[in-house]
């Protein structure tokens, strides 16, 4: 960062020794940093385009060509945002979920009227420019081994729909990185607008995909060529709120269920940093016999338990994804549950609670594409967490 040095230096007249009026010599220093916030600033650039023309031409009525340097290339057709300004903007409501009204806001505290719907235009058309980059990661994601998927909602105003969805995909475990335009991507994460939850919508943007897709319970995914893979957390999760919903008078059954499911995860933990093949090896030896013998526990308890309490519905969600649920096992490159999607959705999920709605399915389109590509540069937090 930039550095600025402040030496509180004594009087030249106090550099004497008081003793015996001596000259004193510097023994050392004490040092202590400060760190100042500088508001942004904001300027108007103002392109100058002489014209230049032959007076002798002039003078003899001859045709006289006018010279001049061409007009600088814009983002914005005749509009006055520069690429530092269209950035500023993207940025803050995709990457930490500031709604265009309260830009606006600050936007007039600098002094500049900047109204929501002009930003709004301008990041329909920036989308729009973004989009080959999109195809170009959505190319790259099917060519993937795994990938994993969610969804969640999303109020459109001008839709005939009450409720639309913001579908999500992204690359699994140790999936190839990406190289697009010179630069690394890690991991593709790709939002995609449809005004339905229908298993139509995964269906046209998986394109025929035919490899792993891992997802939660969702009938809808059953419509694709993928080969389903199931989530522990969200069979862990119907546990937990069985044993929350049991509360004073406790859940021996549930309790026991998600002590075994944690020993999976257990074995997932130890096999963090080691590849593919290990992964698979150490599954078959280890997960194995603990998945065996939840199998067993299920099956026995489905016939103990009342099917309509939570931990009923529990047991028969884990029977009913059992091929699902074991599938993580059959190749080290899969996961044991789709976390890194629902994790991947969640920057969504908090612009949502700010800007509530999307106007128009436009606007819906162009934040699925930027979202998409402000996921590939979003800084990452201990822990995981994203801003």
């Amino acid at each position: 960062m930039p550095r600025e040095v402040i030496v509180h230096d004594i009087p030249d007249e106090d550099k004497v020794c008081d003793c015996c009026a001596g000259t004193l010599h510097c023994i050392g220093e004490d040092k202590s940093e400060k760190l100042q916030f500088i508001p942004a600033q904001v300027k108007v650039i103002e392109h100058v385009r002489p014209k230049y023309a032959c007076r002798t031409c002039e003078k003899e009525g001859i045709s006289n060509t006018v010279k001049q340097a061409p007009v600088p290339h814009s983002v914005i057709p005749k509009g006055y945002a520069t690429p530092s300004l269209l950035s500023q903007i993207i940025t803050s409501k995709y990457q930490y979920g500031l709604p265009l009204y309260r830009q606006e806001a600050m936007f007039k505290q600098h002094g500049i009227e900047l109204s929501r719907k002009t930003m709004a235009d301008w990041i329909i058309r920036c989308a729009e420019l973004f989009k080959p980059l999109y195809d170009q990661l959505h190319q790259h994601l099917l060519r993937q081994p795994v990938i994993q998927a969610d969804e969640t909602s999303l109020k459109v105003v001008d839709s005939d729909k009450a409720t639309s969805y913001m579908w999500l995909y992204a690359t699994g475990a140790d999936s190839p990185q990406a190289t697009i335009t010179g630069s690394v991507i890690p991991n593709i994460v790709l939002y995609d607008y449809h005004n339905s939850r229908a298993g139509r919508c995964a269906v046209d943007f998986l394109d025929g995909y035919d490899g792993y897709l891992q997802v939660d319970g969702y009938q809808g995914y059953e419509q694709t060529q993928a080969t389903l893979v199931g989530c522990w957390a969200h069979a862990r999760r119907k546990f937990m709120e069985a044993k929350k919903g049991a509360g004073s008078k406790g859940s021996g059954k549930a309790d026991w269920a998600l002590n075994h499911i944690q020993k999976l995860y257990r074995v997932e933990t130890q096999l963090k940093e080691e590849t593919a093949a290990t992964r698979y090896a150490q599954r078959q030896e280890k997960s194995l016999p603990l998945l065996n013998q939840l199998e067993t526990w299920l099956i026995k308890s489905a016939q103990q338990v009342l099917p309509k309490t939570k931990l009923g519905e529990a047991i028969q969600y884990c029977l009913n994804q059992w091929h699902k649920l074991m599938r993580y096992t059959l190749d080290g490159h899969l996961a044991i549950d789709n976390i890194r999607a629902e994790r991947a959705i969640k920057p969504f999920v908090i612009g949502r609670k700010n800007w509530l709605f999307s106007q128009t399915a436009t606007g819906a389109n162009a934040s699925a594409i930027l979202y998409s590509v402000s996921d590939q540069f979003r800084p990452s937090f201990p822990g995981g967490a994203t801003p």
